[in-house]
């Protein structure tokens, strides 16, 4: 089985433009995230997929620096760079990490992958985010290659072409679907924001890392959790925005698929 990580990454942002390139604990943010997603102990390839545009030239070298393969595709349409860059690499199996998740916990990867090879053939899609339990910026979405190559065949909605995965947790009459809720029982998807949209987000995670970033070891979510329970004030730099996920705040045709 030969697990390709895809994550997607360009320099322009509508709400946070260039966030990718913020500097975080001395390099940048992009860098810093693909070093927690290649701690991940699941074997696998990592792709950076980023654009053809002229503008994500820095990107292609933050990838060199990071030490992952690079592919370039379609500026706007994810849906067709993720599959390209799937295909580049020959995956059986495709997960999908979003660029601005530079929290992520190594060991959440494992575990939402762990969960689709553990019953392999069962599932086409396999996530931790329908419905979410984990904080939000711990996002692993895993696929088969034909359920993504069926996507990127039938897919219309701009929405769908996007985001990459709609087509298929949205459409659960069609693809087997299965949710990895958090194994504590809580729901900390509301109430707990680690992801990298805006600069209040930004603010928090400096603060993050730099509380708790070492060359020697990668904090945990469980880290970070007692880091924001010790010090209220770093979770309320981005509170404001707790309520912004694009996954629920897209109107309408979204579902959520049973665990």
């Amino acid at each position: 089985m030969n697990v390709a990580v895809v994550v997607q990454a360009r320099s322009g942002s509508s709400r946070l433009p260039n966030k990718v390139l913020a500097e975080v604990a001395g390099a940048p943010v992009l860098v810093r995230m693909l070093e927690r997603v290649l701690a991940a102990t699941t074997p696998s390839t990592v792709v950076l997929a980023t654009t053809t545009d002229p503008s994500d030239d820095l990107i292609v070298g933050l990838g060199a620096r990071a030490g992952v393969r690079v592919e370039r595709g379609h500026p706007l349409d994810l849906l067709d760079r993720h599959v390209q860059a799937a295909r580049a690499v020959g995956a059986d199996a495709v997960v999908k990490i979003p660029s601005d998740c530079p929290l992520i916990d190594p060991g959440v990867i494992d575990h939402v992958i762990g969960a689709f090879l553990a019953e392999l053939g069962r599932y086409d899609f396999v996530s931790n985010l329908h419905p979410a339990t984990w904080p939000d910026g711990n996002d692993v979405e895993v696929m088969t290659m034909a359920a993504l190559e069926t996507a990127h065949r039938e897919a219309t909605r701009p929405l769908e072409r996007e985001h990459t995965t709609p087509f298929l947790w949205d459409n659960p009459e069609r693809f087997r679907c299965h949710n990895v809720a958090w194994e504590t029982g809580l729901d900390f998807s509301k109430s707990h924001r680690l992801v990298l949209d805006y600069a209040e987000d930004l603010a928090l995670i400096r603060s993050v890392y730099d509380a708790l970033w070492s060359p020697t070891r990668h904090f945990t979510l469980g880290d970070i959790l007692q880091l924001l329970e010790a010090r209220p004030e770093l979770r309320a730099l981005n509170a404001a925005h707790l309520d912004y996920t694009w996954y629920r705040n897209h109107p309408g045709e979204l579902r959520t698929i049973s665990q």
